[in-house]
């Protein structure tokens, strides 16, 4: 039975994910910003077994407090997939930016998922065969160009170039490493027309997960298990 941590866990994705997880036996840590209004992940947690844990993965001392409830405990699996859209469309452009929302979209896209994966280092390499999984786009691509969400696509360019880093220097420490997109899927960011459930994407980036080890630590898949370009 592994230990699985996953962020933004109390809708679309993630908790999709946590069901995943859950129902196959696996200890989960759900965390979120609001765990009184997640009454979906409240539900499903209670019948489950699913440790809720609330968390601001923009905030530091919120990430220290969430190290401090899981104690010693080890962690095999962490999946970074809290994430924000960013300011209004309109707002964030070649020729008008929104900059206080791109700081922040910068915060919670970019550096949170470096502040949860250093604040649980130890947990990981406690672990036996421990995978940090972080959710990102090809909006972030380098290879695709997409002219629009310019404070979104530029956040998740510089998550992917600082994990693609991060999995040479960890994975000598036998920690695997890996960017996945989910998809275009159907959550309140993806909307209601995009091309896939959020039970789709979430199956599938399980799959990928399952595969992941130091053969392919790395690795930027797309949701289906295809490599994505950089």
């Amino acid at each position: 039975m592994a230990t699985v941590l996953i962020t933004g866990a109390n809708k679309g994705i993630g908790l999709e994910l946590v069901k995943i997880y859950a129902e196959q036996g696996d200890m989960v840590v759900a965390c979120c910003r609001n765990p009184g209004g997640a009454e979906a992940l409240n539900q499903f947690a209670e019948n489950n077994g699913v440790d809720v844990q609330q968390v601001q993965v923009g905030d530091g001392d919120s990430v220290a407090s969430l190290v401090t409830q899981l104690g010693d405990k080890p962690v095999d699996i962490l999946i970074n997939n809290a994430g924000t859209a960013g300011p209004a469309f309109d707002q964030q452009t070649a020729s008008t930016m929104d900059f206080d929302g791109w700081l922040e979209t910068f915060n919670v896209n970019t550096l949170a998922p470096v502040r949860v994966m250093q604040a649980l280092l130890w947990n990981l390499k406690s672990a036996e065969n421990p995978k940090v999984v972080t959710i990102t786009s090809q909006m972030g691509a380098l290879s695709l160009d997409m002219t629009f969400s310019y404070a979104y696509c530029t956040s998740k360019a510089a998550l992917n170039k600082f994990m693609r880093m991060a999995a040479i220097e960890l994975g000598k420490e036998g920690i695997s490493v890996c960017v996945i997109h989910p998809g275009w899927v159907k959550t309140d960011m993806g909307r209601p027309d995009a091309d896939i459930s959020a039970t789709e994407s979430a199956q599938g980036i399980a799959n990928v997960v399952a595969g992941l080890d130091a053969s392919n630590n790395g690795s930027f898949w797309k949701w289906n298990g295809e490599i994505h370009d950089w």
